[in-house]
């Protein structure tokens, strides 16, 4: 398996990304990243809120946008649900109301933002080093409905990764990214894993990135790039 950092910069732009892995202290940990190549992206922060949850927002007054704006973290009784939409809500919603993890993840669809149509990745994972992956894809064929993929993924051993991006590039035209990708780091806690992502991820295009564990998602470490102005 290629490392985390090669994954990443193999790809200009991976837009965002879901992870979950074990640190070399055999840590369960997952993390999410946004990178951005337009204004609107990049006005943008992922803070922390009153409710614990992670909340990727805009950093000046623009109205929402329910691509841009979402809850991409939450804690949800005895599972964290992170992601890359307002999916994430939906899917606490329906852990706290009793579905299992992979009924949580069924019937999602990808964003309506053509032509890429972004897939919505999702991650349920528990206490016990467990994680449920959920993304919502387009065909790459002409077939208009969604390709739902649900991955489980337990026992990882310390070093080893799974990552899901929306997009893989290697010029201009961003496309659909990989289903996942099974990767390997070198982060022996969660401080580290965040170095490690942060720094893998390309400096101009790079917003926000979280790493947390499942049941202290109030402890997440944060890092947020500095934009002329701020």
């Amino acid at each position: 398996m290629d490392s985390l950092p090669d994954v990443l910069a193999a790809h200009d732009y991976p837009g965002r990304g879901v992870l979950w892995c074990t640190t070399g202290d055999g840590t369960a940990l997952g993390a999410y990243f946004l990178t951005g190549r337009s204004p609107a992206s990049q006005a943008r922060t992922l803070r922390r809120t009153a409710q614990d949850t992670l909340v990727v927002a805009a950093s000046d007054t623009r109205e929402h946008d329910h691509l841009r704006h979402y809850v991409a973290a939450r804690q949800s009784r005895q599972w964290l649900v992170f992601g890359n939409g307002e999916q994430v809500s939906t899917v606490a919603d329906r852990l706290d109301a009793g579905r299992t993890p992979l009924l949580a993840l069924d019937g999602l669809d990808y964003e309506p933002d053509p032509p890429i149509f972004t897939p919505r990745l999702t991650v349920v994972a528990d206490g016990d080093g467990r994680a449920w992956f959920g993304a919502a894809r387009r065909s790459a064929g002409g077939r208009t409905t969604t390709d739902r993929l649900t991955l489980h993924v337990s026992e990882l051993p310390p070093g080893e990764a799974v990552l899901m991006t929306t997009y893989r590039s290697s010029g201009q035209h961003p496309a659909t990214g990989a289903p996942f990708t099974e990767t390997r780091t070198t982060a022996e806690d969660a401080d580290a894993l965040l170095d490690e992502l942060w720094s893998a991820l390309p400096p101009r295009l790079r917003i926000a990135a979280a790493v947390f564990t499942p049941g202290h998602l109030a402890g997440a470490g944060i890092r947020q790039a500095a934009r002329v102005g701020d």
